[in-house]
């Protein structure tokens, strides 16, 4: 095949990639016990290999119920048809339930109560399944679901340190998984939930060595960055999901209390400890951000080495965003198009990164934007 010839095949692969994402897929005759439902992270998705790209794709949104793609129900093997309007356009393969579910703690809770399976190869985690600002409206981030999967139980308010430690090593010896994240709902402390991550990596890297990526919103001490990466932490994150004042004090009033100047001097002193690129933010599309806006805030963060992994929205049922609508493929692109130049300009790519959400990148098609800007 042609250079020309490959450059074409991979730009359709890459739209389809895209578009699949954005709109999701609508599931015939699927159950799983990989999806979940409710919670914290990507809820409500299926990780799908397509084209030997892992994504986490919405399956429960209101746009996949309407999505023109849609999956038959997969073979032993995981394998399964991929339909546009009725017509196969290629096979995919879902990931299947990794062997440390069937395992259960010393305690005896359910290993996949205690951590989930996120992309192929990923262990992810919600230490503190409660959060001080959920049960408010005055303070809740609106696309927030972290207290769902308590009320499905699928999961339990909070995961010892000891919980993490089984799992990890167990998942690693069984399932090859090759990096751990571990976010938490914000506590009452003025930590933030550093305490509780630090606890907790301190636990998982006495019993294996994994990479970890530890997320929370910024502490009131920095020096909770130098104890995390001590104790094992390879990278950090701490989530924006907005990046005006105008769309954070609207969607999430609690959290934009804290302000995107603290944000800043959080992010700086983070990355003197971490590194550049080993502390990331998540940004959310679709929530009323504009592109010009996304793309600003995401070359201010790329400046001072933070690596900006912007997603598209996708609602959460039961939430008061459930039927806002997800930002439509031309906005992704028009977003992840010219920021993955710019990070492939900074040398701050999903590869070069060590832990974390935009090292997995099943979030999101950006990374699949940067070997686009690398060929």
């Amino acid at each position: 095949m042609s250079n020309t010839a490959t450059l074409t095949l991979q730009k359709r692969h890459h739209v389809l990639l895209n578009d699949i994402q954005a709109l999701g897929i609508r599931l015939e005759g699927v159950e799983d016990l990989t999806i979940r439902k409710g919670g914290a992270g990507p809820t409500d998705h299926k990780a799908v290999t397509i084209f030997n790209t892992t994504l986490m794709v919405p399956v429960y949104s209101a746009t996949a119920k309407t999505s023109p793609f849609a999956v038959s129900k997969p073979t032993k093997m995981g394998l399964a048809s991929l339909k546009k309007n009725g017509e196969i356009i290629t096979t995919v393969r879902f990931i299947g339930e990794p062997k440390f579910y069937k395992e259960k703690s010393s305690d005896g809770i359910p290993f996949w109560k205690i951590a989930r399976l996120h992309s192929k190869d990923v262990l992810a985690t919600t230490i503190l399944q409660t959060c001080i600002r959920y049960k408010d409206k005055t303070t809740s981030c609106q696309f927030c679901a972290i207290e769902e999967s308590l009320k499905y139980d699928t999961t339990i308010a909070y995961k010892r340190p000891h919980h993490l430690a089984e799992v990890a090593k167990k998942a690693v010896e069984l399932d090859g998984i090759s990096q751990f994240i571990m976010t938490t709902g914000t506590p009452g402390s003025s930590d933030r939930g550093a305490k509780l991550l630090y606890e907790s990596v301190v636990a998982v890297a006495e019993a294996v060595s994994i990479p970890i990526q530890v997320q929370c919103e910024p502490p009131d001490d920095f020096e909770w960055f130098t104890k995390l990466k001590h104790a094992g932490a390879s990278s950090i994150g701490m989530h924006l999901e907005a990046v005006t004042d105008r769309v954070r004090n609207t969607i999430m009033p609690g959290k934009a209390t804290v302000s995107l100047r603290y944000y800043f001097k959080a992010f700086k002193a983070a990355v003197a400890v971490f590194g550049k690129g080993n502390v990331s933010t998540y940004i959310l599309a679709g929530l009323g951000d504009t592109q010009e806006e996304i793309l600003e805030m995401s070359k201010k963060l790329i400046k001072i080495g933070v690596y900006p992994f912007v997603v598209p929205f996708v609602p959460v049922r039961n939430t008061p965003l459930e039927q806002h609508t997800s930002p439509d493929k031309t906005f992704m692109h028009s977003i992840l198009d010219p920021l993955a130049l710019e990070l492939v300009h900074a040398g701050m790519t999903a590869d070069t990164l060590a832990s974390g959400c935009a090292k997995c990148g099943a979030c999101s098609t950006l990374s699949s934007f940067e070997k686009k800007h690398k060929l």
